[in-house]
């Protein structure tokens, strides 16, 4: 048995009754994991009906990111993209991440309208729902990047540390749980528009993503993210721009 199951079949059974019930939220990644997605769908969504149970209870066994989408999709070719609106309020933090790709899936969006609807999801007090938020909308985001680095470098003056890391975790080159994005890994300097707001964000949950945005950046631009962090770390003598420029070069040969 794997680390991951183990941890899994340690999880209290009562415990996990109540988050397959969808009335607790999952506390730690290895919960979200452990939760049954056709036990519930069947508390949380009933009227979607017996083929849609036996349909998200078939890949039981497959990765949380294609069990997530195929949920939204059922539930959408059910009940409609009018759904999302009851999901995003659910007490499961599951189905709020349900209501992220069904935003994803929603062809009829334009850009404004998908990033005007996933924002409550993107600021969401969990922190699963907040990655389903930007895995969610990055396919759409990434077919007009230009548009929407424009769109989002107005989120990085948001009140919020949420929003603000949204904007630049959605559109890191590289990413984690999702495809890259070509354009930035060639041309990382089309995102200075979020990123320069960001060099001396007060917000570690802020750092720590602009860090790993530039990190994955210097995977193909090591040069550029080097003239960068030097050209960041003149300008601010600030802790925080300290912090990201190390996480940002860690992975840089400088020897």
């Amino acid at each position: 048995m794997s680390a991951a199951l183990r941890r899994i079949a340690d999880i209290d059974p009562q415990r996990l009754a109540l988050l397959n019930a969808g009335l607790v939220e999952a506390s730690t990644l290895t919960e979200c994991l452990a939760v049954d997605f056709e036990t519930l769908m069947r508390a949380a969504v009933p009227e979607v009906g017996d083929d849609a149970f036996a349909a998200i209870g078939a890949v039981a066994s497959s990765g949380i990111s294609r069990r997530m989408a195929l949920a939204a999709e059922l539930i959408r070719e059910r009940l409609g993209d009018g759904a999302v609106s009851g999901l995003r309020q659910h007490r499961s933090d599951t189905v709020r991440g349900w209501a992220c790709f069904m935003v994803g899936a929603n062809t009829a969006l334009t850009l404004e309208d998908r990033l005007a609807a996933i924002r409550p999801l993107a600021d969401d007090p969990h922190f699963g729902v907040r990655e389903w938020a930007w895995i969610a909308v990055r396919p759409q985001l990434a077919q007009d990047i230009a548009t929407t680095i424009s769109r989002l470098a107005a989120w990085t003056g948001s009140p919020s540390d949420r929003l603000r890391r949204f904007a630049s975790e959605a559109t890191r080159p590289r990413g984690v749980w999702c495809s890259h994005i070509a354009s930035l890994k060639r041309n990382p300097e089309m995102a200075l528009a979020i990123l320069e707001p960001l060099n001396a964000d007060p917000s570690r949950y802020v750092q720590d993503s602009v860090g790993n945005w530039l990190n994955d950046a210097a995977k193909d631009r090591p040069a550029w993210v080097l003239d960068l962090c030097a050209s960041w770390q003149r300008s601010h003598e600030s802790p925080a721009t300290t912090r990201i420029c190390k996480r940002a070069l860690r992975s840089i040969d400088r020897s």
